[in-house]
């Protein structure tokens, strides 16, 4: 992107959101969150049981298609828990991309398991199938029904591939090649609520996936995650794990493991709850503000990240891709000037000195895409929900 657009895309972004400082990505509260935190402080639940935590649950579940959904604290309890309910042991290791949040090793380190590294598609951001076969297809055997690594001789006991920012990755082909090698599939789909594979969403392809609601997702618990599933017992096991592993008795307190304390509370619910009506409403005017950057870069060389065909992006993060990490850093440095919130993709998880050591296929997309991709504010503008009717579905 040639220094001489910079001041046209600082427009674009004002010409979307106004004037002052904008965000990468900020919080809508336009329905009934007052409302229902109210209700919750009247009610006197307001903390890990609560009619909302069970009505958030039933939504997301109603929302994504998954059978079940189990609130968490966050996204991070939500992975290091489904990682458990997976079979991830200590000492296990667990394929995984290296372009990613520092979340998803963060969990995959709690569960006592190491990351392997495989290089992501440059069209997706995401898990790249054919890296994943080459990978295993070198470096794995599987015996009784199970993948292990010939050189270090651990198991490999699940892939985390990870939704880059909204943007679907070929989720079915991954679970594919995991299956012919039994490894189970946990999404991490924190970031791609609203996003689907054809009419499938996003999360429901593997065993088991995440979602996050931090204060910067489409929607928002403050602080917040799920985990879904189709597998009852997984469900039940992952409602009791959080719970601290407390046995249900009316009165007796008696745990039968180790268990967690994280559970979602009831005020955090009901943020979510009100967020989740409005959700069909934010998701269209998020694709509208992409539509009006994807304008603003039609010929401009830079190319501006869609999802693929036969996928729906649920616009959580607006990317664009530039020449260098020259060109890159020399948009970073003025957008910001700016007072318009712009950042890099992450750091390559094998880059941070933890997981230095850790085994990966060379990753070349993954550092190509780290030197280029900068992310754009993605908010739902002030009162879009009230002045773009047409776009929300005349809500």
């Amino acid at each position: 992107m040639q220094p001489e657009l910079f001041p046209a895309l600082i427009q674009q972004v004002r010409a979307i959101y106004g004037d002052g400082f904008i965000p990468l990505h900020r919080p809508v509260f336009e329905g009934n969150e007052r409302q229902y935190l109210v209700d919750c402080i009247d009610s006197n639940f307001v903390s890990s049981v609560g009619a909302k935590v069970t009505e958030f649950e039933e939504r997301i579940a109603a929302f994504t298609g998954a059978k079940y959904a189990v609130a968490t604290v966050n996204g991070t309890a939500a992975l290091h828990v489904a990682l458990q309910l997976a079979g991830v042991q200590r000492g296990d290791e667990v394929l995984s991309q290296a372009l990613t949040f520092i979340a998803t090793c963060n969990a995959l380190t709690y569960a006592g398991a190491e990351p392997v590294f495989i290089d992501v598609d440059r069209d997706t951001l995401g898990l790249s199938p054919e890296a994943l076969r080459r990978w295993l297809t070198a470096n794995a055997d599987v015996r009784e029904g199970q993948a292990y690594n010939r050189t270090t001789g651990k198991r490999i006991a699940a892939c985390v591939p990870m939704h880059t920012f909204g943007f679907p990755l070929r989720i079915a082909e991954v679970v594919a090649v995991c299956d012919e090698y039994g490894i189970p599939v946990v999404e991490d789909a924190a970031e791609s609520l609203g996003s689907y594979v054809g009419s499938q969403h996003t999360g429901t392809f593997g065993k088991l996936a995440t979602l996050s609601f931090n204060g910067n997702k489409v929607i928002t618990t403050g602080g917040g995650g799920m985990i879904i599933t189709d597998d009852e017992v997984l469900a039940r096991r992952a409602k009791h794990l959080t719970t601290t592993a407390k046995v249900p008795h009316p009165y007796e307190f008696v745990h039968d493991e180790v268990g967690y304390n994280y559970r979602l509370p009831n005020l955090n619910a009901a943020l979510g709850c009100a967020q989740m009506e409005r959700l069909p409403e934010m998701l269209a005017i998020k694709a509208e503000v992409a539509r009006r950057y994807a304008d603003f870069f039609e010929g401009s060389g830079i190319r501006f990240v869609q999802p693929i065909e036969g996928t729906t992006a649920n616009w959580w993060l607006n990317a664009i891709v530039l020449e260098d990490e020259a060109a890159r850093d020399a948009l970073l440095e003025y957008t910001n000037a700016q007072g318009v919130m712009t950042r890099p993709i992450w750091r390559l998880m094998s880059r941070l000195e933890m997981f230095k050591h850790c085994q990966h296929d060379g990753l070349e997309n993954s550092h190509w895409l780290e030197a280029r991709v900068v992310n754009l504010p993605s908010s739902v503008p002030d009162g879009a929900m009230a002045a773009f009717p047409h776009v929300a579905g005349g809500a």
